[in-house]
This record gives structure tokens, C-alpha cells and sequence, in this order.
């Protein structure tokens, strides 16, 4: 298995983060993962990833902090070249981030800063911090969401910098194309995770009545997405947001 190949995703601890890493992983790339405050599931995905024949590591990244991402930027530089000896990156994923569930009426300022320095502010920084160990046939996947599509109550700042990454995954593509990095999004519909609190028997119900093939996502279905485009698979794929979403209301 070749393992020269090494993406960084961020928030891999758990759900479709968790899931990519495993499916990036069995493809043969090699993961750093990133964790905020949960290192035992991290840890507990590498296990799994070894297990498996894979490499990878766990490095500890609060992507609301733009100011620590230099350092990051280190702690990968030493990853690379102690577990994998090589120099540079062949992708990332920004996926971290966490849901907020309130109207706008209710949204504190201090809610709204949250959101935005983890789903817009931190993206950007983060991958201009990594944009330097990226090389010619680099890919770079941005998490976004169906809810800049459907409209849904109750998620306007969280799904207003989602749509802010989109916008931000077309200027990156024109800029970092003449190094022939590709950059795209990919936005999950309703999808079995924690985010926002998971989901109960009724609220599944609902998204389900809502999507053509008549049931919620499975992360493992997003990850399947998000790994395909960090391959050759899908080389010409350029510039464009991917809804994963089973046909939620179209």
C-alpha cells in the first residue's frame, strides 16, 4: 500500500470526519487528522487506520484559533517527515465545525463569532497556512451544507458561512489552479451525526420524508464522496459544490 500520498482533515475524531479518514485510509492515502478537545476518539480512529495496514496521526488543532495555525503547520511538517518522509501534503479537508440550533432573533453576537471563525475564518487561514506543502495534483475539499440551498429555520448563521466556504471554494480553485490544485465542496444533506444535537426518531422521520430515496445519509456515504474527490477519479472535477444529500427537496 502506498502511503506517500498525505492528507490533513480536520475535526477526524468523529462523524463524516471520522469516516473519511478510515476511507482515505483503505484507499491508501496516508491521515493526519486533527481533534479539539476529544483525543481519545482521535487516537482510537489511528488504531483503527493501523489495524487496518494504514498510517496515520492525531494532532491537536482548535480551527477557531487562526493564530496557532503556524505552529500547526510545524506539527504537520514533522508528521510528514517522521511517519512518511516526505515533505508536502496532497490534500486537505476542512471539515471541522459544529451546528447551532436557534433563530435569528436569538443569536448572541458571541454565538454568531463562534460559527464564523470555525466555518469561514478558520478555512481560510488554515489552508493558506497549508497551501505551502501543497503540490501539483493537490486536492482540497471544503464541507459545506444543503441548508445554503433549503432554508431551514433555526440555522441561519451557521448555514450563511457555509455558503460563504462555497463562494470561497470557487476563488480558491481560480487562485490555486495555476499550481494545479483543485479545490471543491462537498455539502451533506441529512446525514446520521452528532451535529446539532443527532437526530430522534421524529426529526429522522421528517428529513427522511424530505429526501427522494426516502431515508437519512450515512457518513460513510459522505466520506465516500469527499475520498473520491482527493483521487485521480476525479482529476477534471474542479470549482464545483457536490450536494450529498439523497435528493433532499428537489
Amino acid at each position: 500500500m502506498n502511503h506517500s500520498k498525505v492528507i490533513v482533515i480536520t475535526g477526524g475524531s468523529r462523524g463524516i470526519g471520522a469516516k473519511t479518514a478510515l476511507e482515505a485510509a483503505r484507499r491508501g492515502l496516508g491521515v493526519i487528522l486533527t481533534y479539539n478537545a476529544n483525543p481519545e476518539a482521535a487516537h482510537a480512529v489511528v488504531r483503527e487506520i493501523k489495524a487496518r495496514g494504514g498510517k496515520a496521526v492525531a494532532l491537536q488543532l482548535d480551527v477557531a484559533v487562526a493564530a496557532s495555525f503556524a505552529a500547526f503547520r510545524v506539527d504537520v511538517e514533522k508528521a510528514l517527515a517522521s511517519t512518511w518522509s516526505t515533505t508536502h501534503l496532497a490534500g486537505l479537508v476542512n471539515n471541522a465545525g459544529y451546528g447551532l440550533f436557534q433563530p435569528i432573533t436569538a443569536v448572541t453576537e458571541e454565538q454568531f463569532d463562534g460559527l464564523f471563525n470555525v466555518h469561514l475564518k478558520g478555512p481560510f487561514f488554515l489552508t493558506q497556512a497549508l497551501l505551502p506543502l501543497m503540490r501539483k495534483g493537490a486536492s482540497i475539499v471544503n464541507l459545506t451544507s444543503a441548508t445554503t440551498r433549503v432554508a431551514t429555520a433555526g440555522v441561519a448563521p451557521y448555514a450563511s458561512f457555509k455558503g460563504g466556504l462555497q463562494v470561497l471554494t470557487r476563488y480558491m480553485a481560480k487562485e490555486f489552479g495555476e499550481q494545479g490544485i483543485r479545490v471543491n465542496s462537498v455539502s451533506p444533506g441529512p446525514i446520521r451525526t452528532e451535529l446539532g444535537g443527532g437526530l430522534n426518531d421524529e426529526f429522522e422521520a421528517l428529513l427522511s420524508s424530505q429526501t427522494a430515496l426516502g431515508r437519512v445519509g450515512e457518513p460513510e456515504e459522505v466520506a465516500r464522496a469527499i475520498t473520491s474527490l482527493l483521487t485521480y477519479d476525479s482529476g477534471w472535477v474542479n470549482a464545483q459544490d457536490i450536494e450529498v444529500s439523497g435528493g433532499y427537496v428537489i
